[in-house]
């Protein structure tokens, strides 16, 4: 087996890489395709290799590339590496200020020890339908920076997530970012979420964001976890809501909406007659709680 021996070694079935460079890791992941996997926090690729569910022939390993972790704030927001961990996430000053409900969503990603290892980019490129990340971020209205071999690009997170497992990434591509625009004066912001067991993956999760002025909702975000094969938007919910008084009738109308707007599966870890009735109990938790912050 040929082997790129300046950054590469063999580890018992697969071909290791460890370039130090996005254009280093872009040309690997270009020439292996299918048959490579990146490898950044491992909290999940690693236990999938463990138990044989994914054999990747090569991993490249994104961890020895500068300049992918980190949070900043910009004139535009806040900018997040992919390399940064999610534990750098639940205790950022920055985070908890600009955008408390991502804060609470990365606290509720596993144990201390997997959030330590766990990033924000694995996280989201593992593109599962629970993935607390990316449904916090949703609500932030939060854009991908994707590097390839065509250059760079941005990818509204939005349109991020094709499927259980699948991105809008293209062969070649790695997720080097997100950037997040800075809230709107008057946002607040709910995030709410059930699961089986403590540190359990969501069973349901709910993230809000509403922009208020006088008690009337002026713009907000409704994005879910676990209820269809992506993290989704409600955004009939939204246009619903948008310009409304959160008074009990359109709390009550918004939440009747939700239910009904989601897409769960009826099998499997919990049905869609559940969820509905969740999402409308969630729906009336979180805005009874803004609009009653505000009075």
């Amino acid at each position: 087996m040929n082997i790129n021996t300046h950054n590469s070694h063999i580890v018992t079935g697969f071909e290791y890489h460890a370039p130090t460079s996005v254009e280093e890791a872009v040309k690997l992941l270009r020439e292996y395709g299918g048959e490579a996997s990146a490898l950044a926090g491992g909290t999940d690729l690693i236990v999938r290799m463990k138990d044989g569910s994914h054999r990747p022939r090569h991993v490249v390993n994104l961890k020895k590339i500068p300049g992918l972790a980190g949070i900043e704030e910009t004139k535009e927001g806040i900018s997040i590496g992919a390399l940064t961990r999610i534990r750098d996430l639940e205790k950022s000053e920055l985070v908890g200020k600009r955008l408390p409900v991502l804060q609470e969503a990365a606290r509720t990603i596993g144990s201390v020890q997997i959030r330590n290892l766990a990033t924000l980019g694995g996280n989201l490129c593992n593109a599962s339908p629970s993935a607390d990340t990316a449904v916090a971020l949703l609500a932030y209205d939060a854009v991908a920076h994707v590097t390839g071999p065509g250059g760079e690009r941005t990818v509204p997170l939005d349109g991020f997530f094709k499927g259980p497992g699948a991105t809008a990434l293209e062969r070649g591509e790695i997720l080097t970012g997100v950037s997040v625009p800075k809230p709107a004066k008057n946002t607040v912001g709910r995030w709410l979420r059930v699961a089986r067991a403590s540190m359990d993956i969501a069973t349901i999760s709910l993230a809000v964001t509403v922009r208020l002025k006088e008690g009337v909702a002026e713009d907000s975000r409704f994005a879910w976890g676990t209820v269809a094969p992506t993290p989704m938007r409600t955004k009939d919910v939204e246009a619903y809501v948008r310009g409304r008084k959160l008074d009990q009738a359109c709390i009550e109308k918004a939440a009747g909406l939700a239910s009904r707007s989601i897409k769960p599966r009826e099998s499997g870890r919990s049905r869609g007659p559940y969820k509905r009735r969740v999402a409308y109990g969630f729906v009336v938790e979180a805005l009874t709680s803004i609009a009653e912050a505000q009075k």
